[in-house]
């Protein structure tokens, strides 16, 4: 993909997220076909969207209101086994909705950075930090492309529902992999492809700020995770997925292309779980 298409599918992604944080600002709907984007001021809708895709309603109560925003594909801490203290980077973070749970579960001695693109989302997070009193999380702008974190920052990288928007994921990899911890980790909940998309869906700028048309096949991550020096690369599609992203793009058959996935890898270097120097 060429540095001018690459902008321009990164430009639209940033209008629709931020039409996206002003809906849900103002309870209404936005553009972006992710049921509504699980915007609504009816907060029931928005627990079945969450519990749907993973979440406890505990969960749902340990964030501030307008933090989940049903934007996800999936719960990545459910496989990010975070411990107290550690240090994570949330990739898109949104609302906050991630890096708020992460922050309960690292402690006071722990530290969550939350990194967007979208000024709007930003301000939105930050405004939700605020109203939560979190003191050990922040959020910044900028590109999963060019995390504005320094080097070997990180215990953990999660991200929800972000990277298949990327149309530059081989450097999304590889500066996650920059960015955390000799022995860090990632574990994403992300939109993947098990088969061939046609190019008409592929092109399709709704589908692709919609979380479907920039899905990579999973060799393809697979090999981009490895090249950019991820070992123990993990990818395990769930199936069950089908019946939400169906309701995503009603009518247009986008479920048989695509499926939610937990990925994970480990940076080498560092002490693994089932290491005897942990």
């Amino acid at each position: 993909m060429s540095h001018i298409k690459r902008d321009a599918v990164r430009n639209h992604v940033r209008d629709s997220y931020a039409e996206v944080a002003k809906a849900s600002n103002e309870s209404d709907c936005c553009g972006v076909e992710s049921s509504c984007c699980g915007v609504s001021d009816d907060a029931a809708i928005n627990t079945l969207i969450s519990t749907r895709l993973g979440y406890s309603e505990e969960d749902l109560a340990k964030t501030p209101d307008g933090a989940d925003m049903g934007l996800g594909c999936g719960n990545p801490r459910a496989i990010a086994g975070l411990k107290p203290g550690e240090v994570v980077i949330d990739l898109g973070s949104g609302g906050g909705f991630d890096a708020f749970l992460a922050a309960h579960e690292v402690g006071e001695h722990g530290h969550v950075i939350g990194i967007d693109m979208t000024p709007d989302m930003l301000s939105k997070a930050r405004h939700n930090a605020e109203k939560g009193k979190f003191t050990n999380v922040e959020f910044r702008l900028g590109e999963i492309e060019h995390i504005p974190v320094a080097d070997n920052t990180a215990d953990i990288i999660i991200s929800n529902c972000v990277i298949n928007l990327s149309p530059h994921k081989e450097q999304v990899f590889s500066d996650a992999f920059r960015a955390l911890k000799p022995g860090g980790r990632l574990a994403i909940s992300d939109v993947v492809a098990t088969a061939e998309m046609p190019e008409e869906m592929k092109n399709d700028p709704i589908l692709h700020a919609g979380c479907m048309a920039g899905a990579s096949l999973i060799d393809e991550l697979e090999m981009m995770m490895s090249e950019a020096g991820f070992e123990d690369v993990r990818i395990v599609p769930k199936d069950d997925s089908r019946e939400f992203i169906r309701d995503w793009a009603p009518g247009r058959g986008v479920e048989a292309y695509v499926v939610s996935a937990y990925i994970e890898a480990v940076k080498p270097g560092g002490c693994s779980p089932a290491s005897a120097c942990c």
